[in-house]
């Protein structure tokens, strides 16, 4: 793909796996993750070990026992949500394969809107804001800006976005726990007359205890992103009153199960959601707009991964878009697979 820089590095390339599920009942389901070494410290390699020893573990098992084969994953090993995203994928397709169902019906939801932001990679001031003019000339509403390299150039970024695009747009910033404390402060109250909408996960996560505070003195809504990964997180998060929103993200969360739970939860305390990700294709792409539509706490949406820069499409069926809103038919399960002559390509090995 075209390189894409964030606070905690660039990646030239997506790191993503394809798990394919056979069933005796004549379905199978497919699974994507994309794994992102700075973020979750997985990689393709990582995931493709920990795969060959997942699918040992559930042959001959119940694939519509979805919350059993989870748990026999989570006591295999701790982590490696990557990974267990792509499984966890691959079993809900078959469940609604097999209700004959496409998967957010399955889930109980319904269709609705979905317009995702695009976003701008780190660069210097006026390189990303003749990129968020171009943006919003092809018709974009929602920016989504990257910064957490250097605090007060980060000011000065922003500055010059929303004097190149004027008032009207959304400006959502994403330091991808690139700040300090100090750094948060300087930054964010430096944007407090910019029309912000939130940031995402400021600090690294070993300064949350810091967030409360953060919190207080910030003008900026903020949203945990790293800091959760599973429900448990969030509630902690949330008691603490250390976050105003919460990202979800399949690789973090492990998949749809978990990722219901942190909406669940989020929404019983009335913090809304953002539904993120991070290279996937429109495999994994649509998995989550399918639990987007069954999940009405997601009130946010940056799913913009393929727009992104991915230099080939290896996908049929799934996700679609018209300008920046997302759409999928009703084919059962998720409705998304890969091209035949792609997987010739690829490495595969089959357990």
């Amino acid at each position: 793909m075209e390189p894409f820089t964030i606070a905690t590095g660039t990646m030239n390339y997506a790191q993503n796996v394809l798990v394919r599920i056979h069933t005796d009942a004549g379905f199978d389901g497919v699974g994507e993750c994309s794994a992102f070494p700075m973020i979750t410290g997985e990689t393709q390699d990582t995931c493709l070990v920990m795969a060959r020893e997942f699918a040992r573990l559930w042959k001959g098992t119940n694939a519509l026992e979805i919350a059993l084969r989870l748990q026999q994953l989570h006591d295999f090993t701790a982590g490696n949500t990557t990974i267990k995203s792509a499984f966890d994928m691959a079993l809900y397709d078959i469940a609604a394969k097999s209700a004959g169902l496409p998967l957010y019906q399955f889930l109980k939801g319904s269709r609705r809107e979905v317009e995702t932001d695009i976003t701008i990679g780190i660069a210097e001031p006026e390189v990303m804001a003749d990129k968020a003019r171009k943006f919003q000339q092809s018709g974009a509403k929602i920016l989504k800006v990257k910064l957490g390299k250097d605090a007060r150039q980060d000011v000065e970024r922003i500055r010059q976005i929303r004097e190149a695009v004027g008032e009207d747009m959304q400006i959502r910033i994403d330091a991808n726990q690139g700040w300090s404390f100090e750094d948060a402060i300087l930054a964010l109250q430096g944007m407090a007359d910019m029309n912000i909408a939130f940031c995402e996960q400021p600090m690294r996560t070993w300064y949350d205890d810091l967030l409360p505070e953060l919190m207080r003195q910030s003008p900026v809504k903020i949203m945990a992103d790293e800091s959760v990964y599973n429900h448990h997180d969030a509630r902690k998060q949330i008691q603490s009153d250390s976050c105003d929103y919460i990202n979800i993200k399949l690789a973090k969360s492990g998949g749809i199960y978990e990722a219901l739970q942190i909406h669940d939860l989020a929404e019983d305390y009335n913090i809304p959601c953002m539904m993120g990700g991070m290279l996937e294709s429109r495999i994994a792409l649509s998995a989550k707009l399918h639990l987007v539509y069954a999940s009405p706490n997601i009130q946010f949406f940056d799913m913009d991964t393929c727009m992104l820069g991915h230099l080939e499409d290896p996908c049929t069926g799934g996700v679609t878009y018209n300008g920046y809103s997302l759409n999928i038919d009703d084919t059962p399960g998720i409705g998304a697979d890969v091209k035949p002559e792609f997987l010739k390509k690829c490495e595969h090995w089959r357990v």
